[in-house]
């Protein structure tokens, strides 16, 4: 990170501006999935891909409309993302980031019951900085391992 202090600070206070808005993209999935919110965080044909799970999704329309399924359909009910390790590089109005997660759930069984899960893998992600603010270009999502994190849910003695 060669150049002057000004240089070097802008250089640091876009990788927070970053850090920011995956936050409020891991927050946004929190709430229930919210697509409003989460498709407000992307530029308008940004994508939100999830190669491995078959999910592929352009534009604001469809990532709502991927969001708003997910919440629909009850499979993932509450969610806690933990995005950790980020590794964000800057080039001027755009930017990289590869982010490690970790996500435990619950969701909806075909009895009625509820299930908890977890999913571990990690995000590549692209960012462009449009009128001062950092939105997502492109978000990918690789599941690496994903299950019950629970078997039973019987109270323990």
């Amino acid at each position: 990170m060669p150049g002057s202090l000004e240089d070097r600070i802008r250089h640091l206070e876009y990788i927070e501006a970053i850090r920011l808005l995956k936050s409020r993209y891991c927050a946004a999935c929190d709430d229930d999935h919210n697509p409003d919110a989460v498709a407000a965080l992307f530029v308008p044909d940004g994508l939100w891909e999830g190669s491995n799970i078959g999910v592929h999704a352009r534009g604001h329309a469809a990532i709502r409309q991927y969001i708003g399924g997910v919440r629909a359909s009850g499979r993932i009910r509450t969610s806690a993302h933990m995005v950790t390790t980020p590794v964000i590089v800057p080039d001027g109005d755009r930017a990289a980031g590869h982010w490690r997660l970790l996500m435990l759930y619950t969701g909806n069984t075909a009895d009625g019951g509820t299930a908890y899960h977890r999913i571990i893998g990690f995000y590549d992600d692209t960012y462009v900085r449009v009128d001062g603010q950092w939105l997502f270009e492109t978000l990918r999502v690789t599941v690496e391992a994903s299950g019950p994190y629970v078997e039973a849910t019987a109270p323990r003695d």
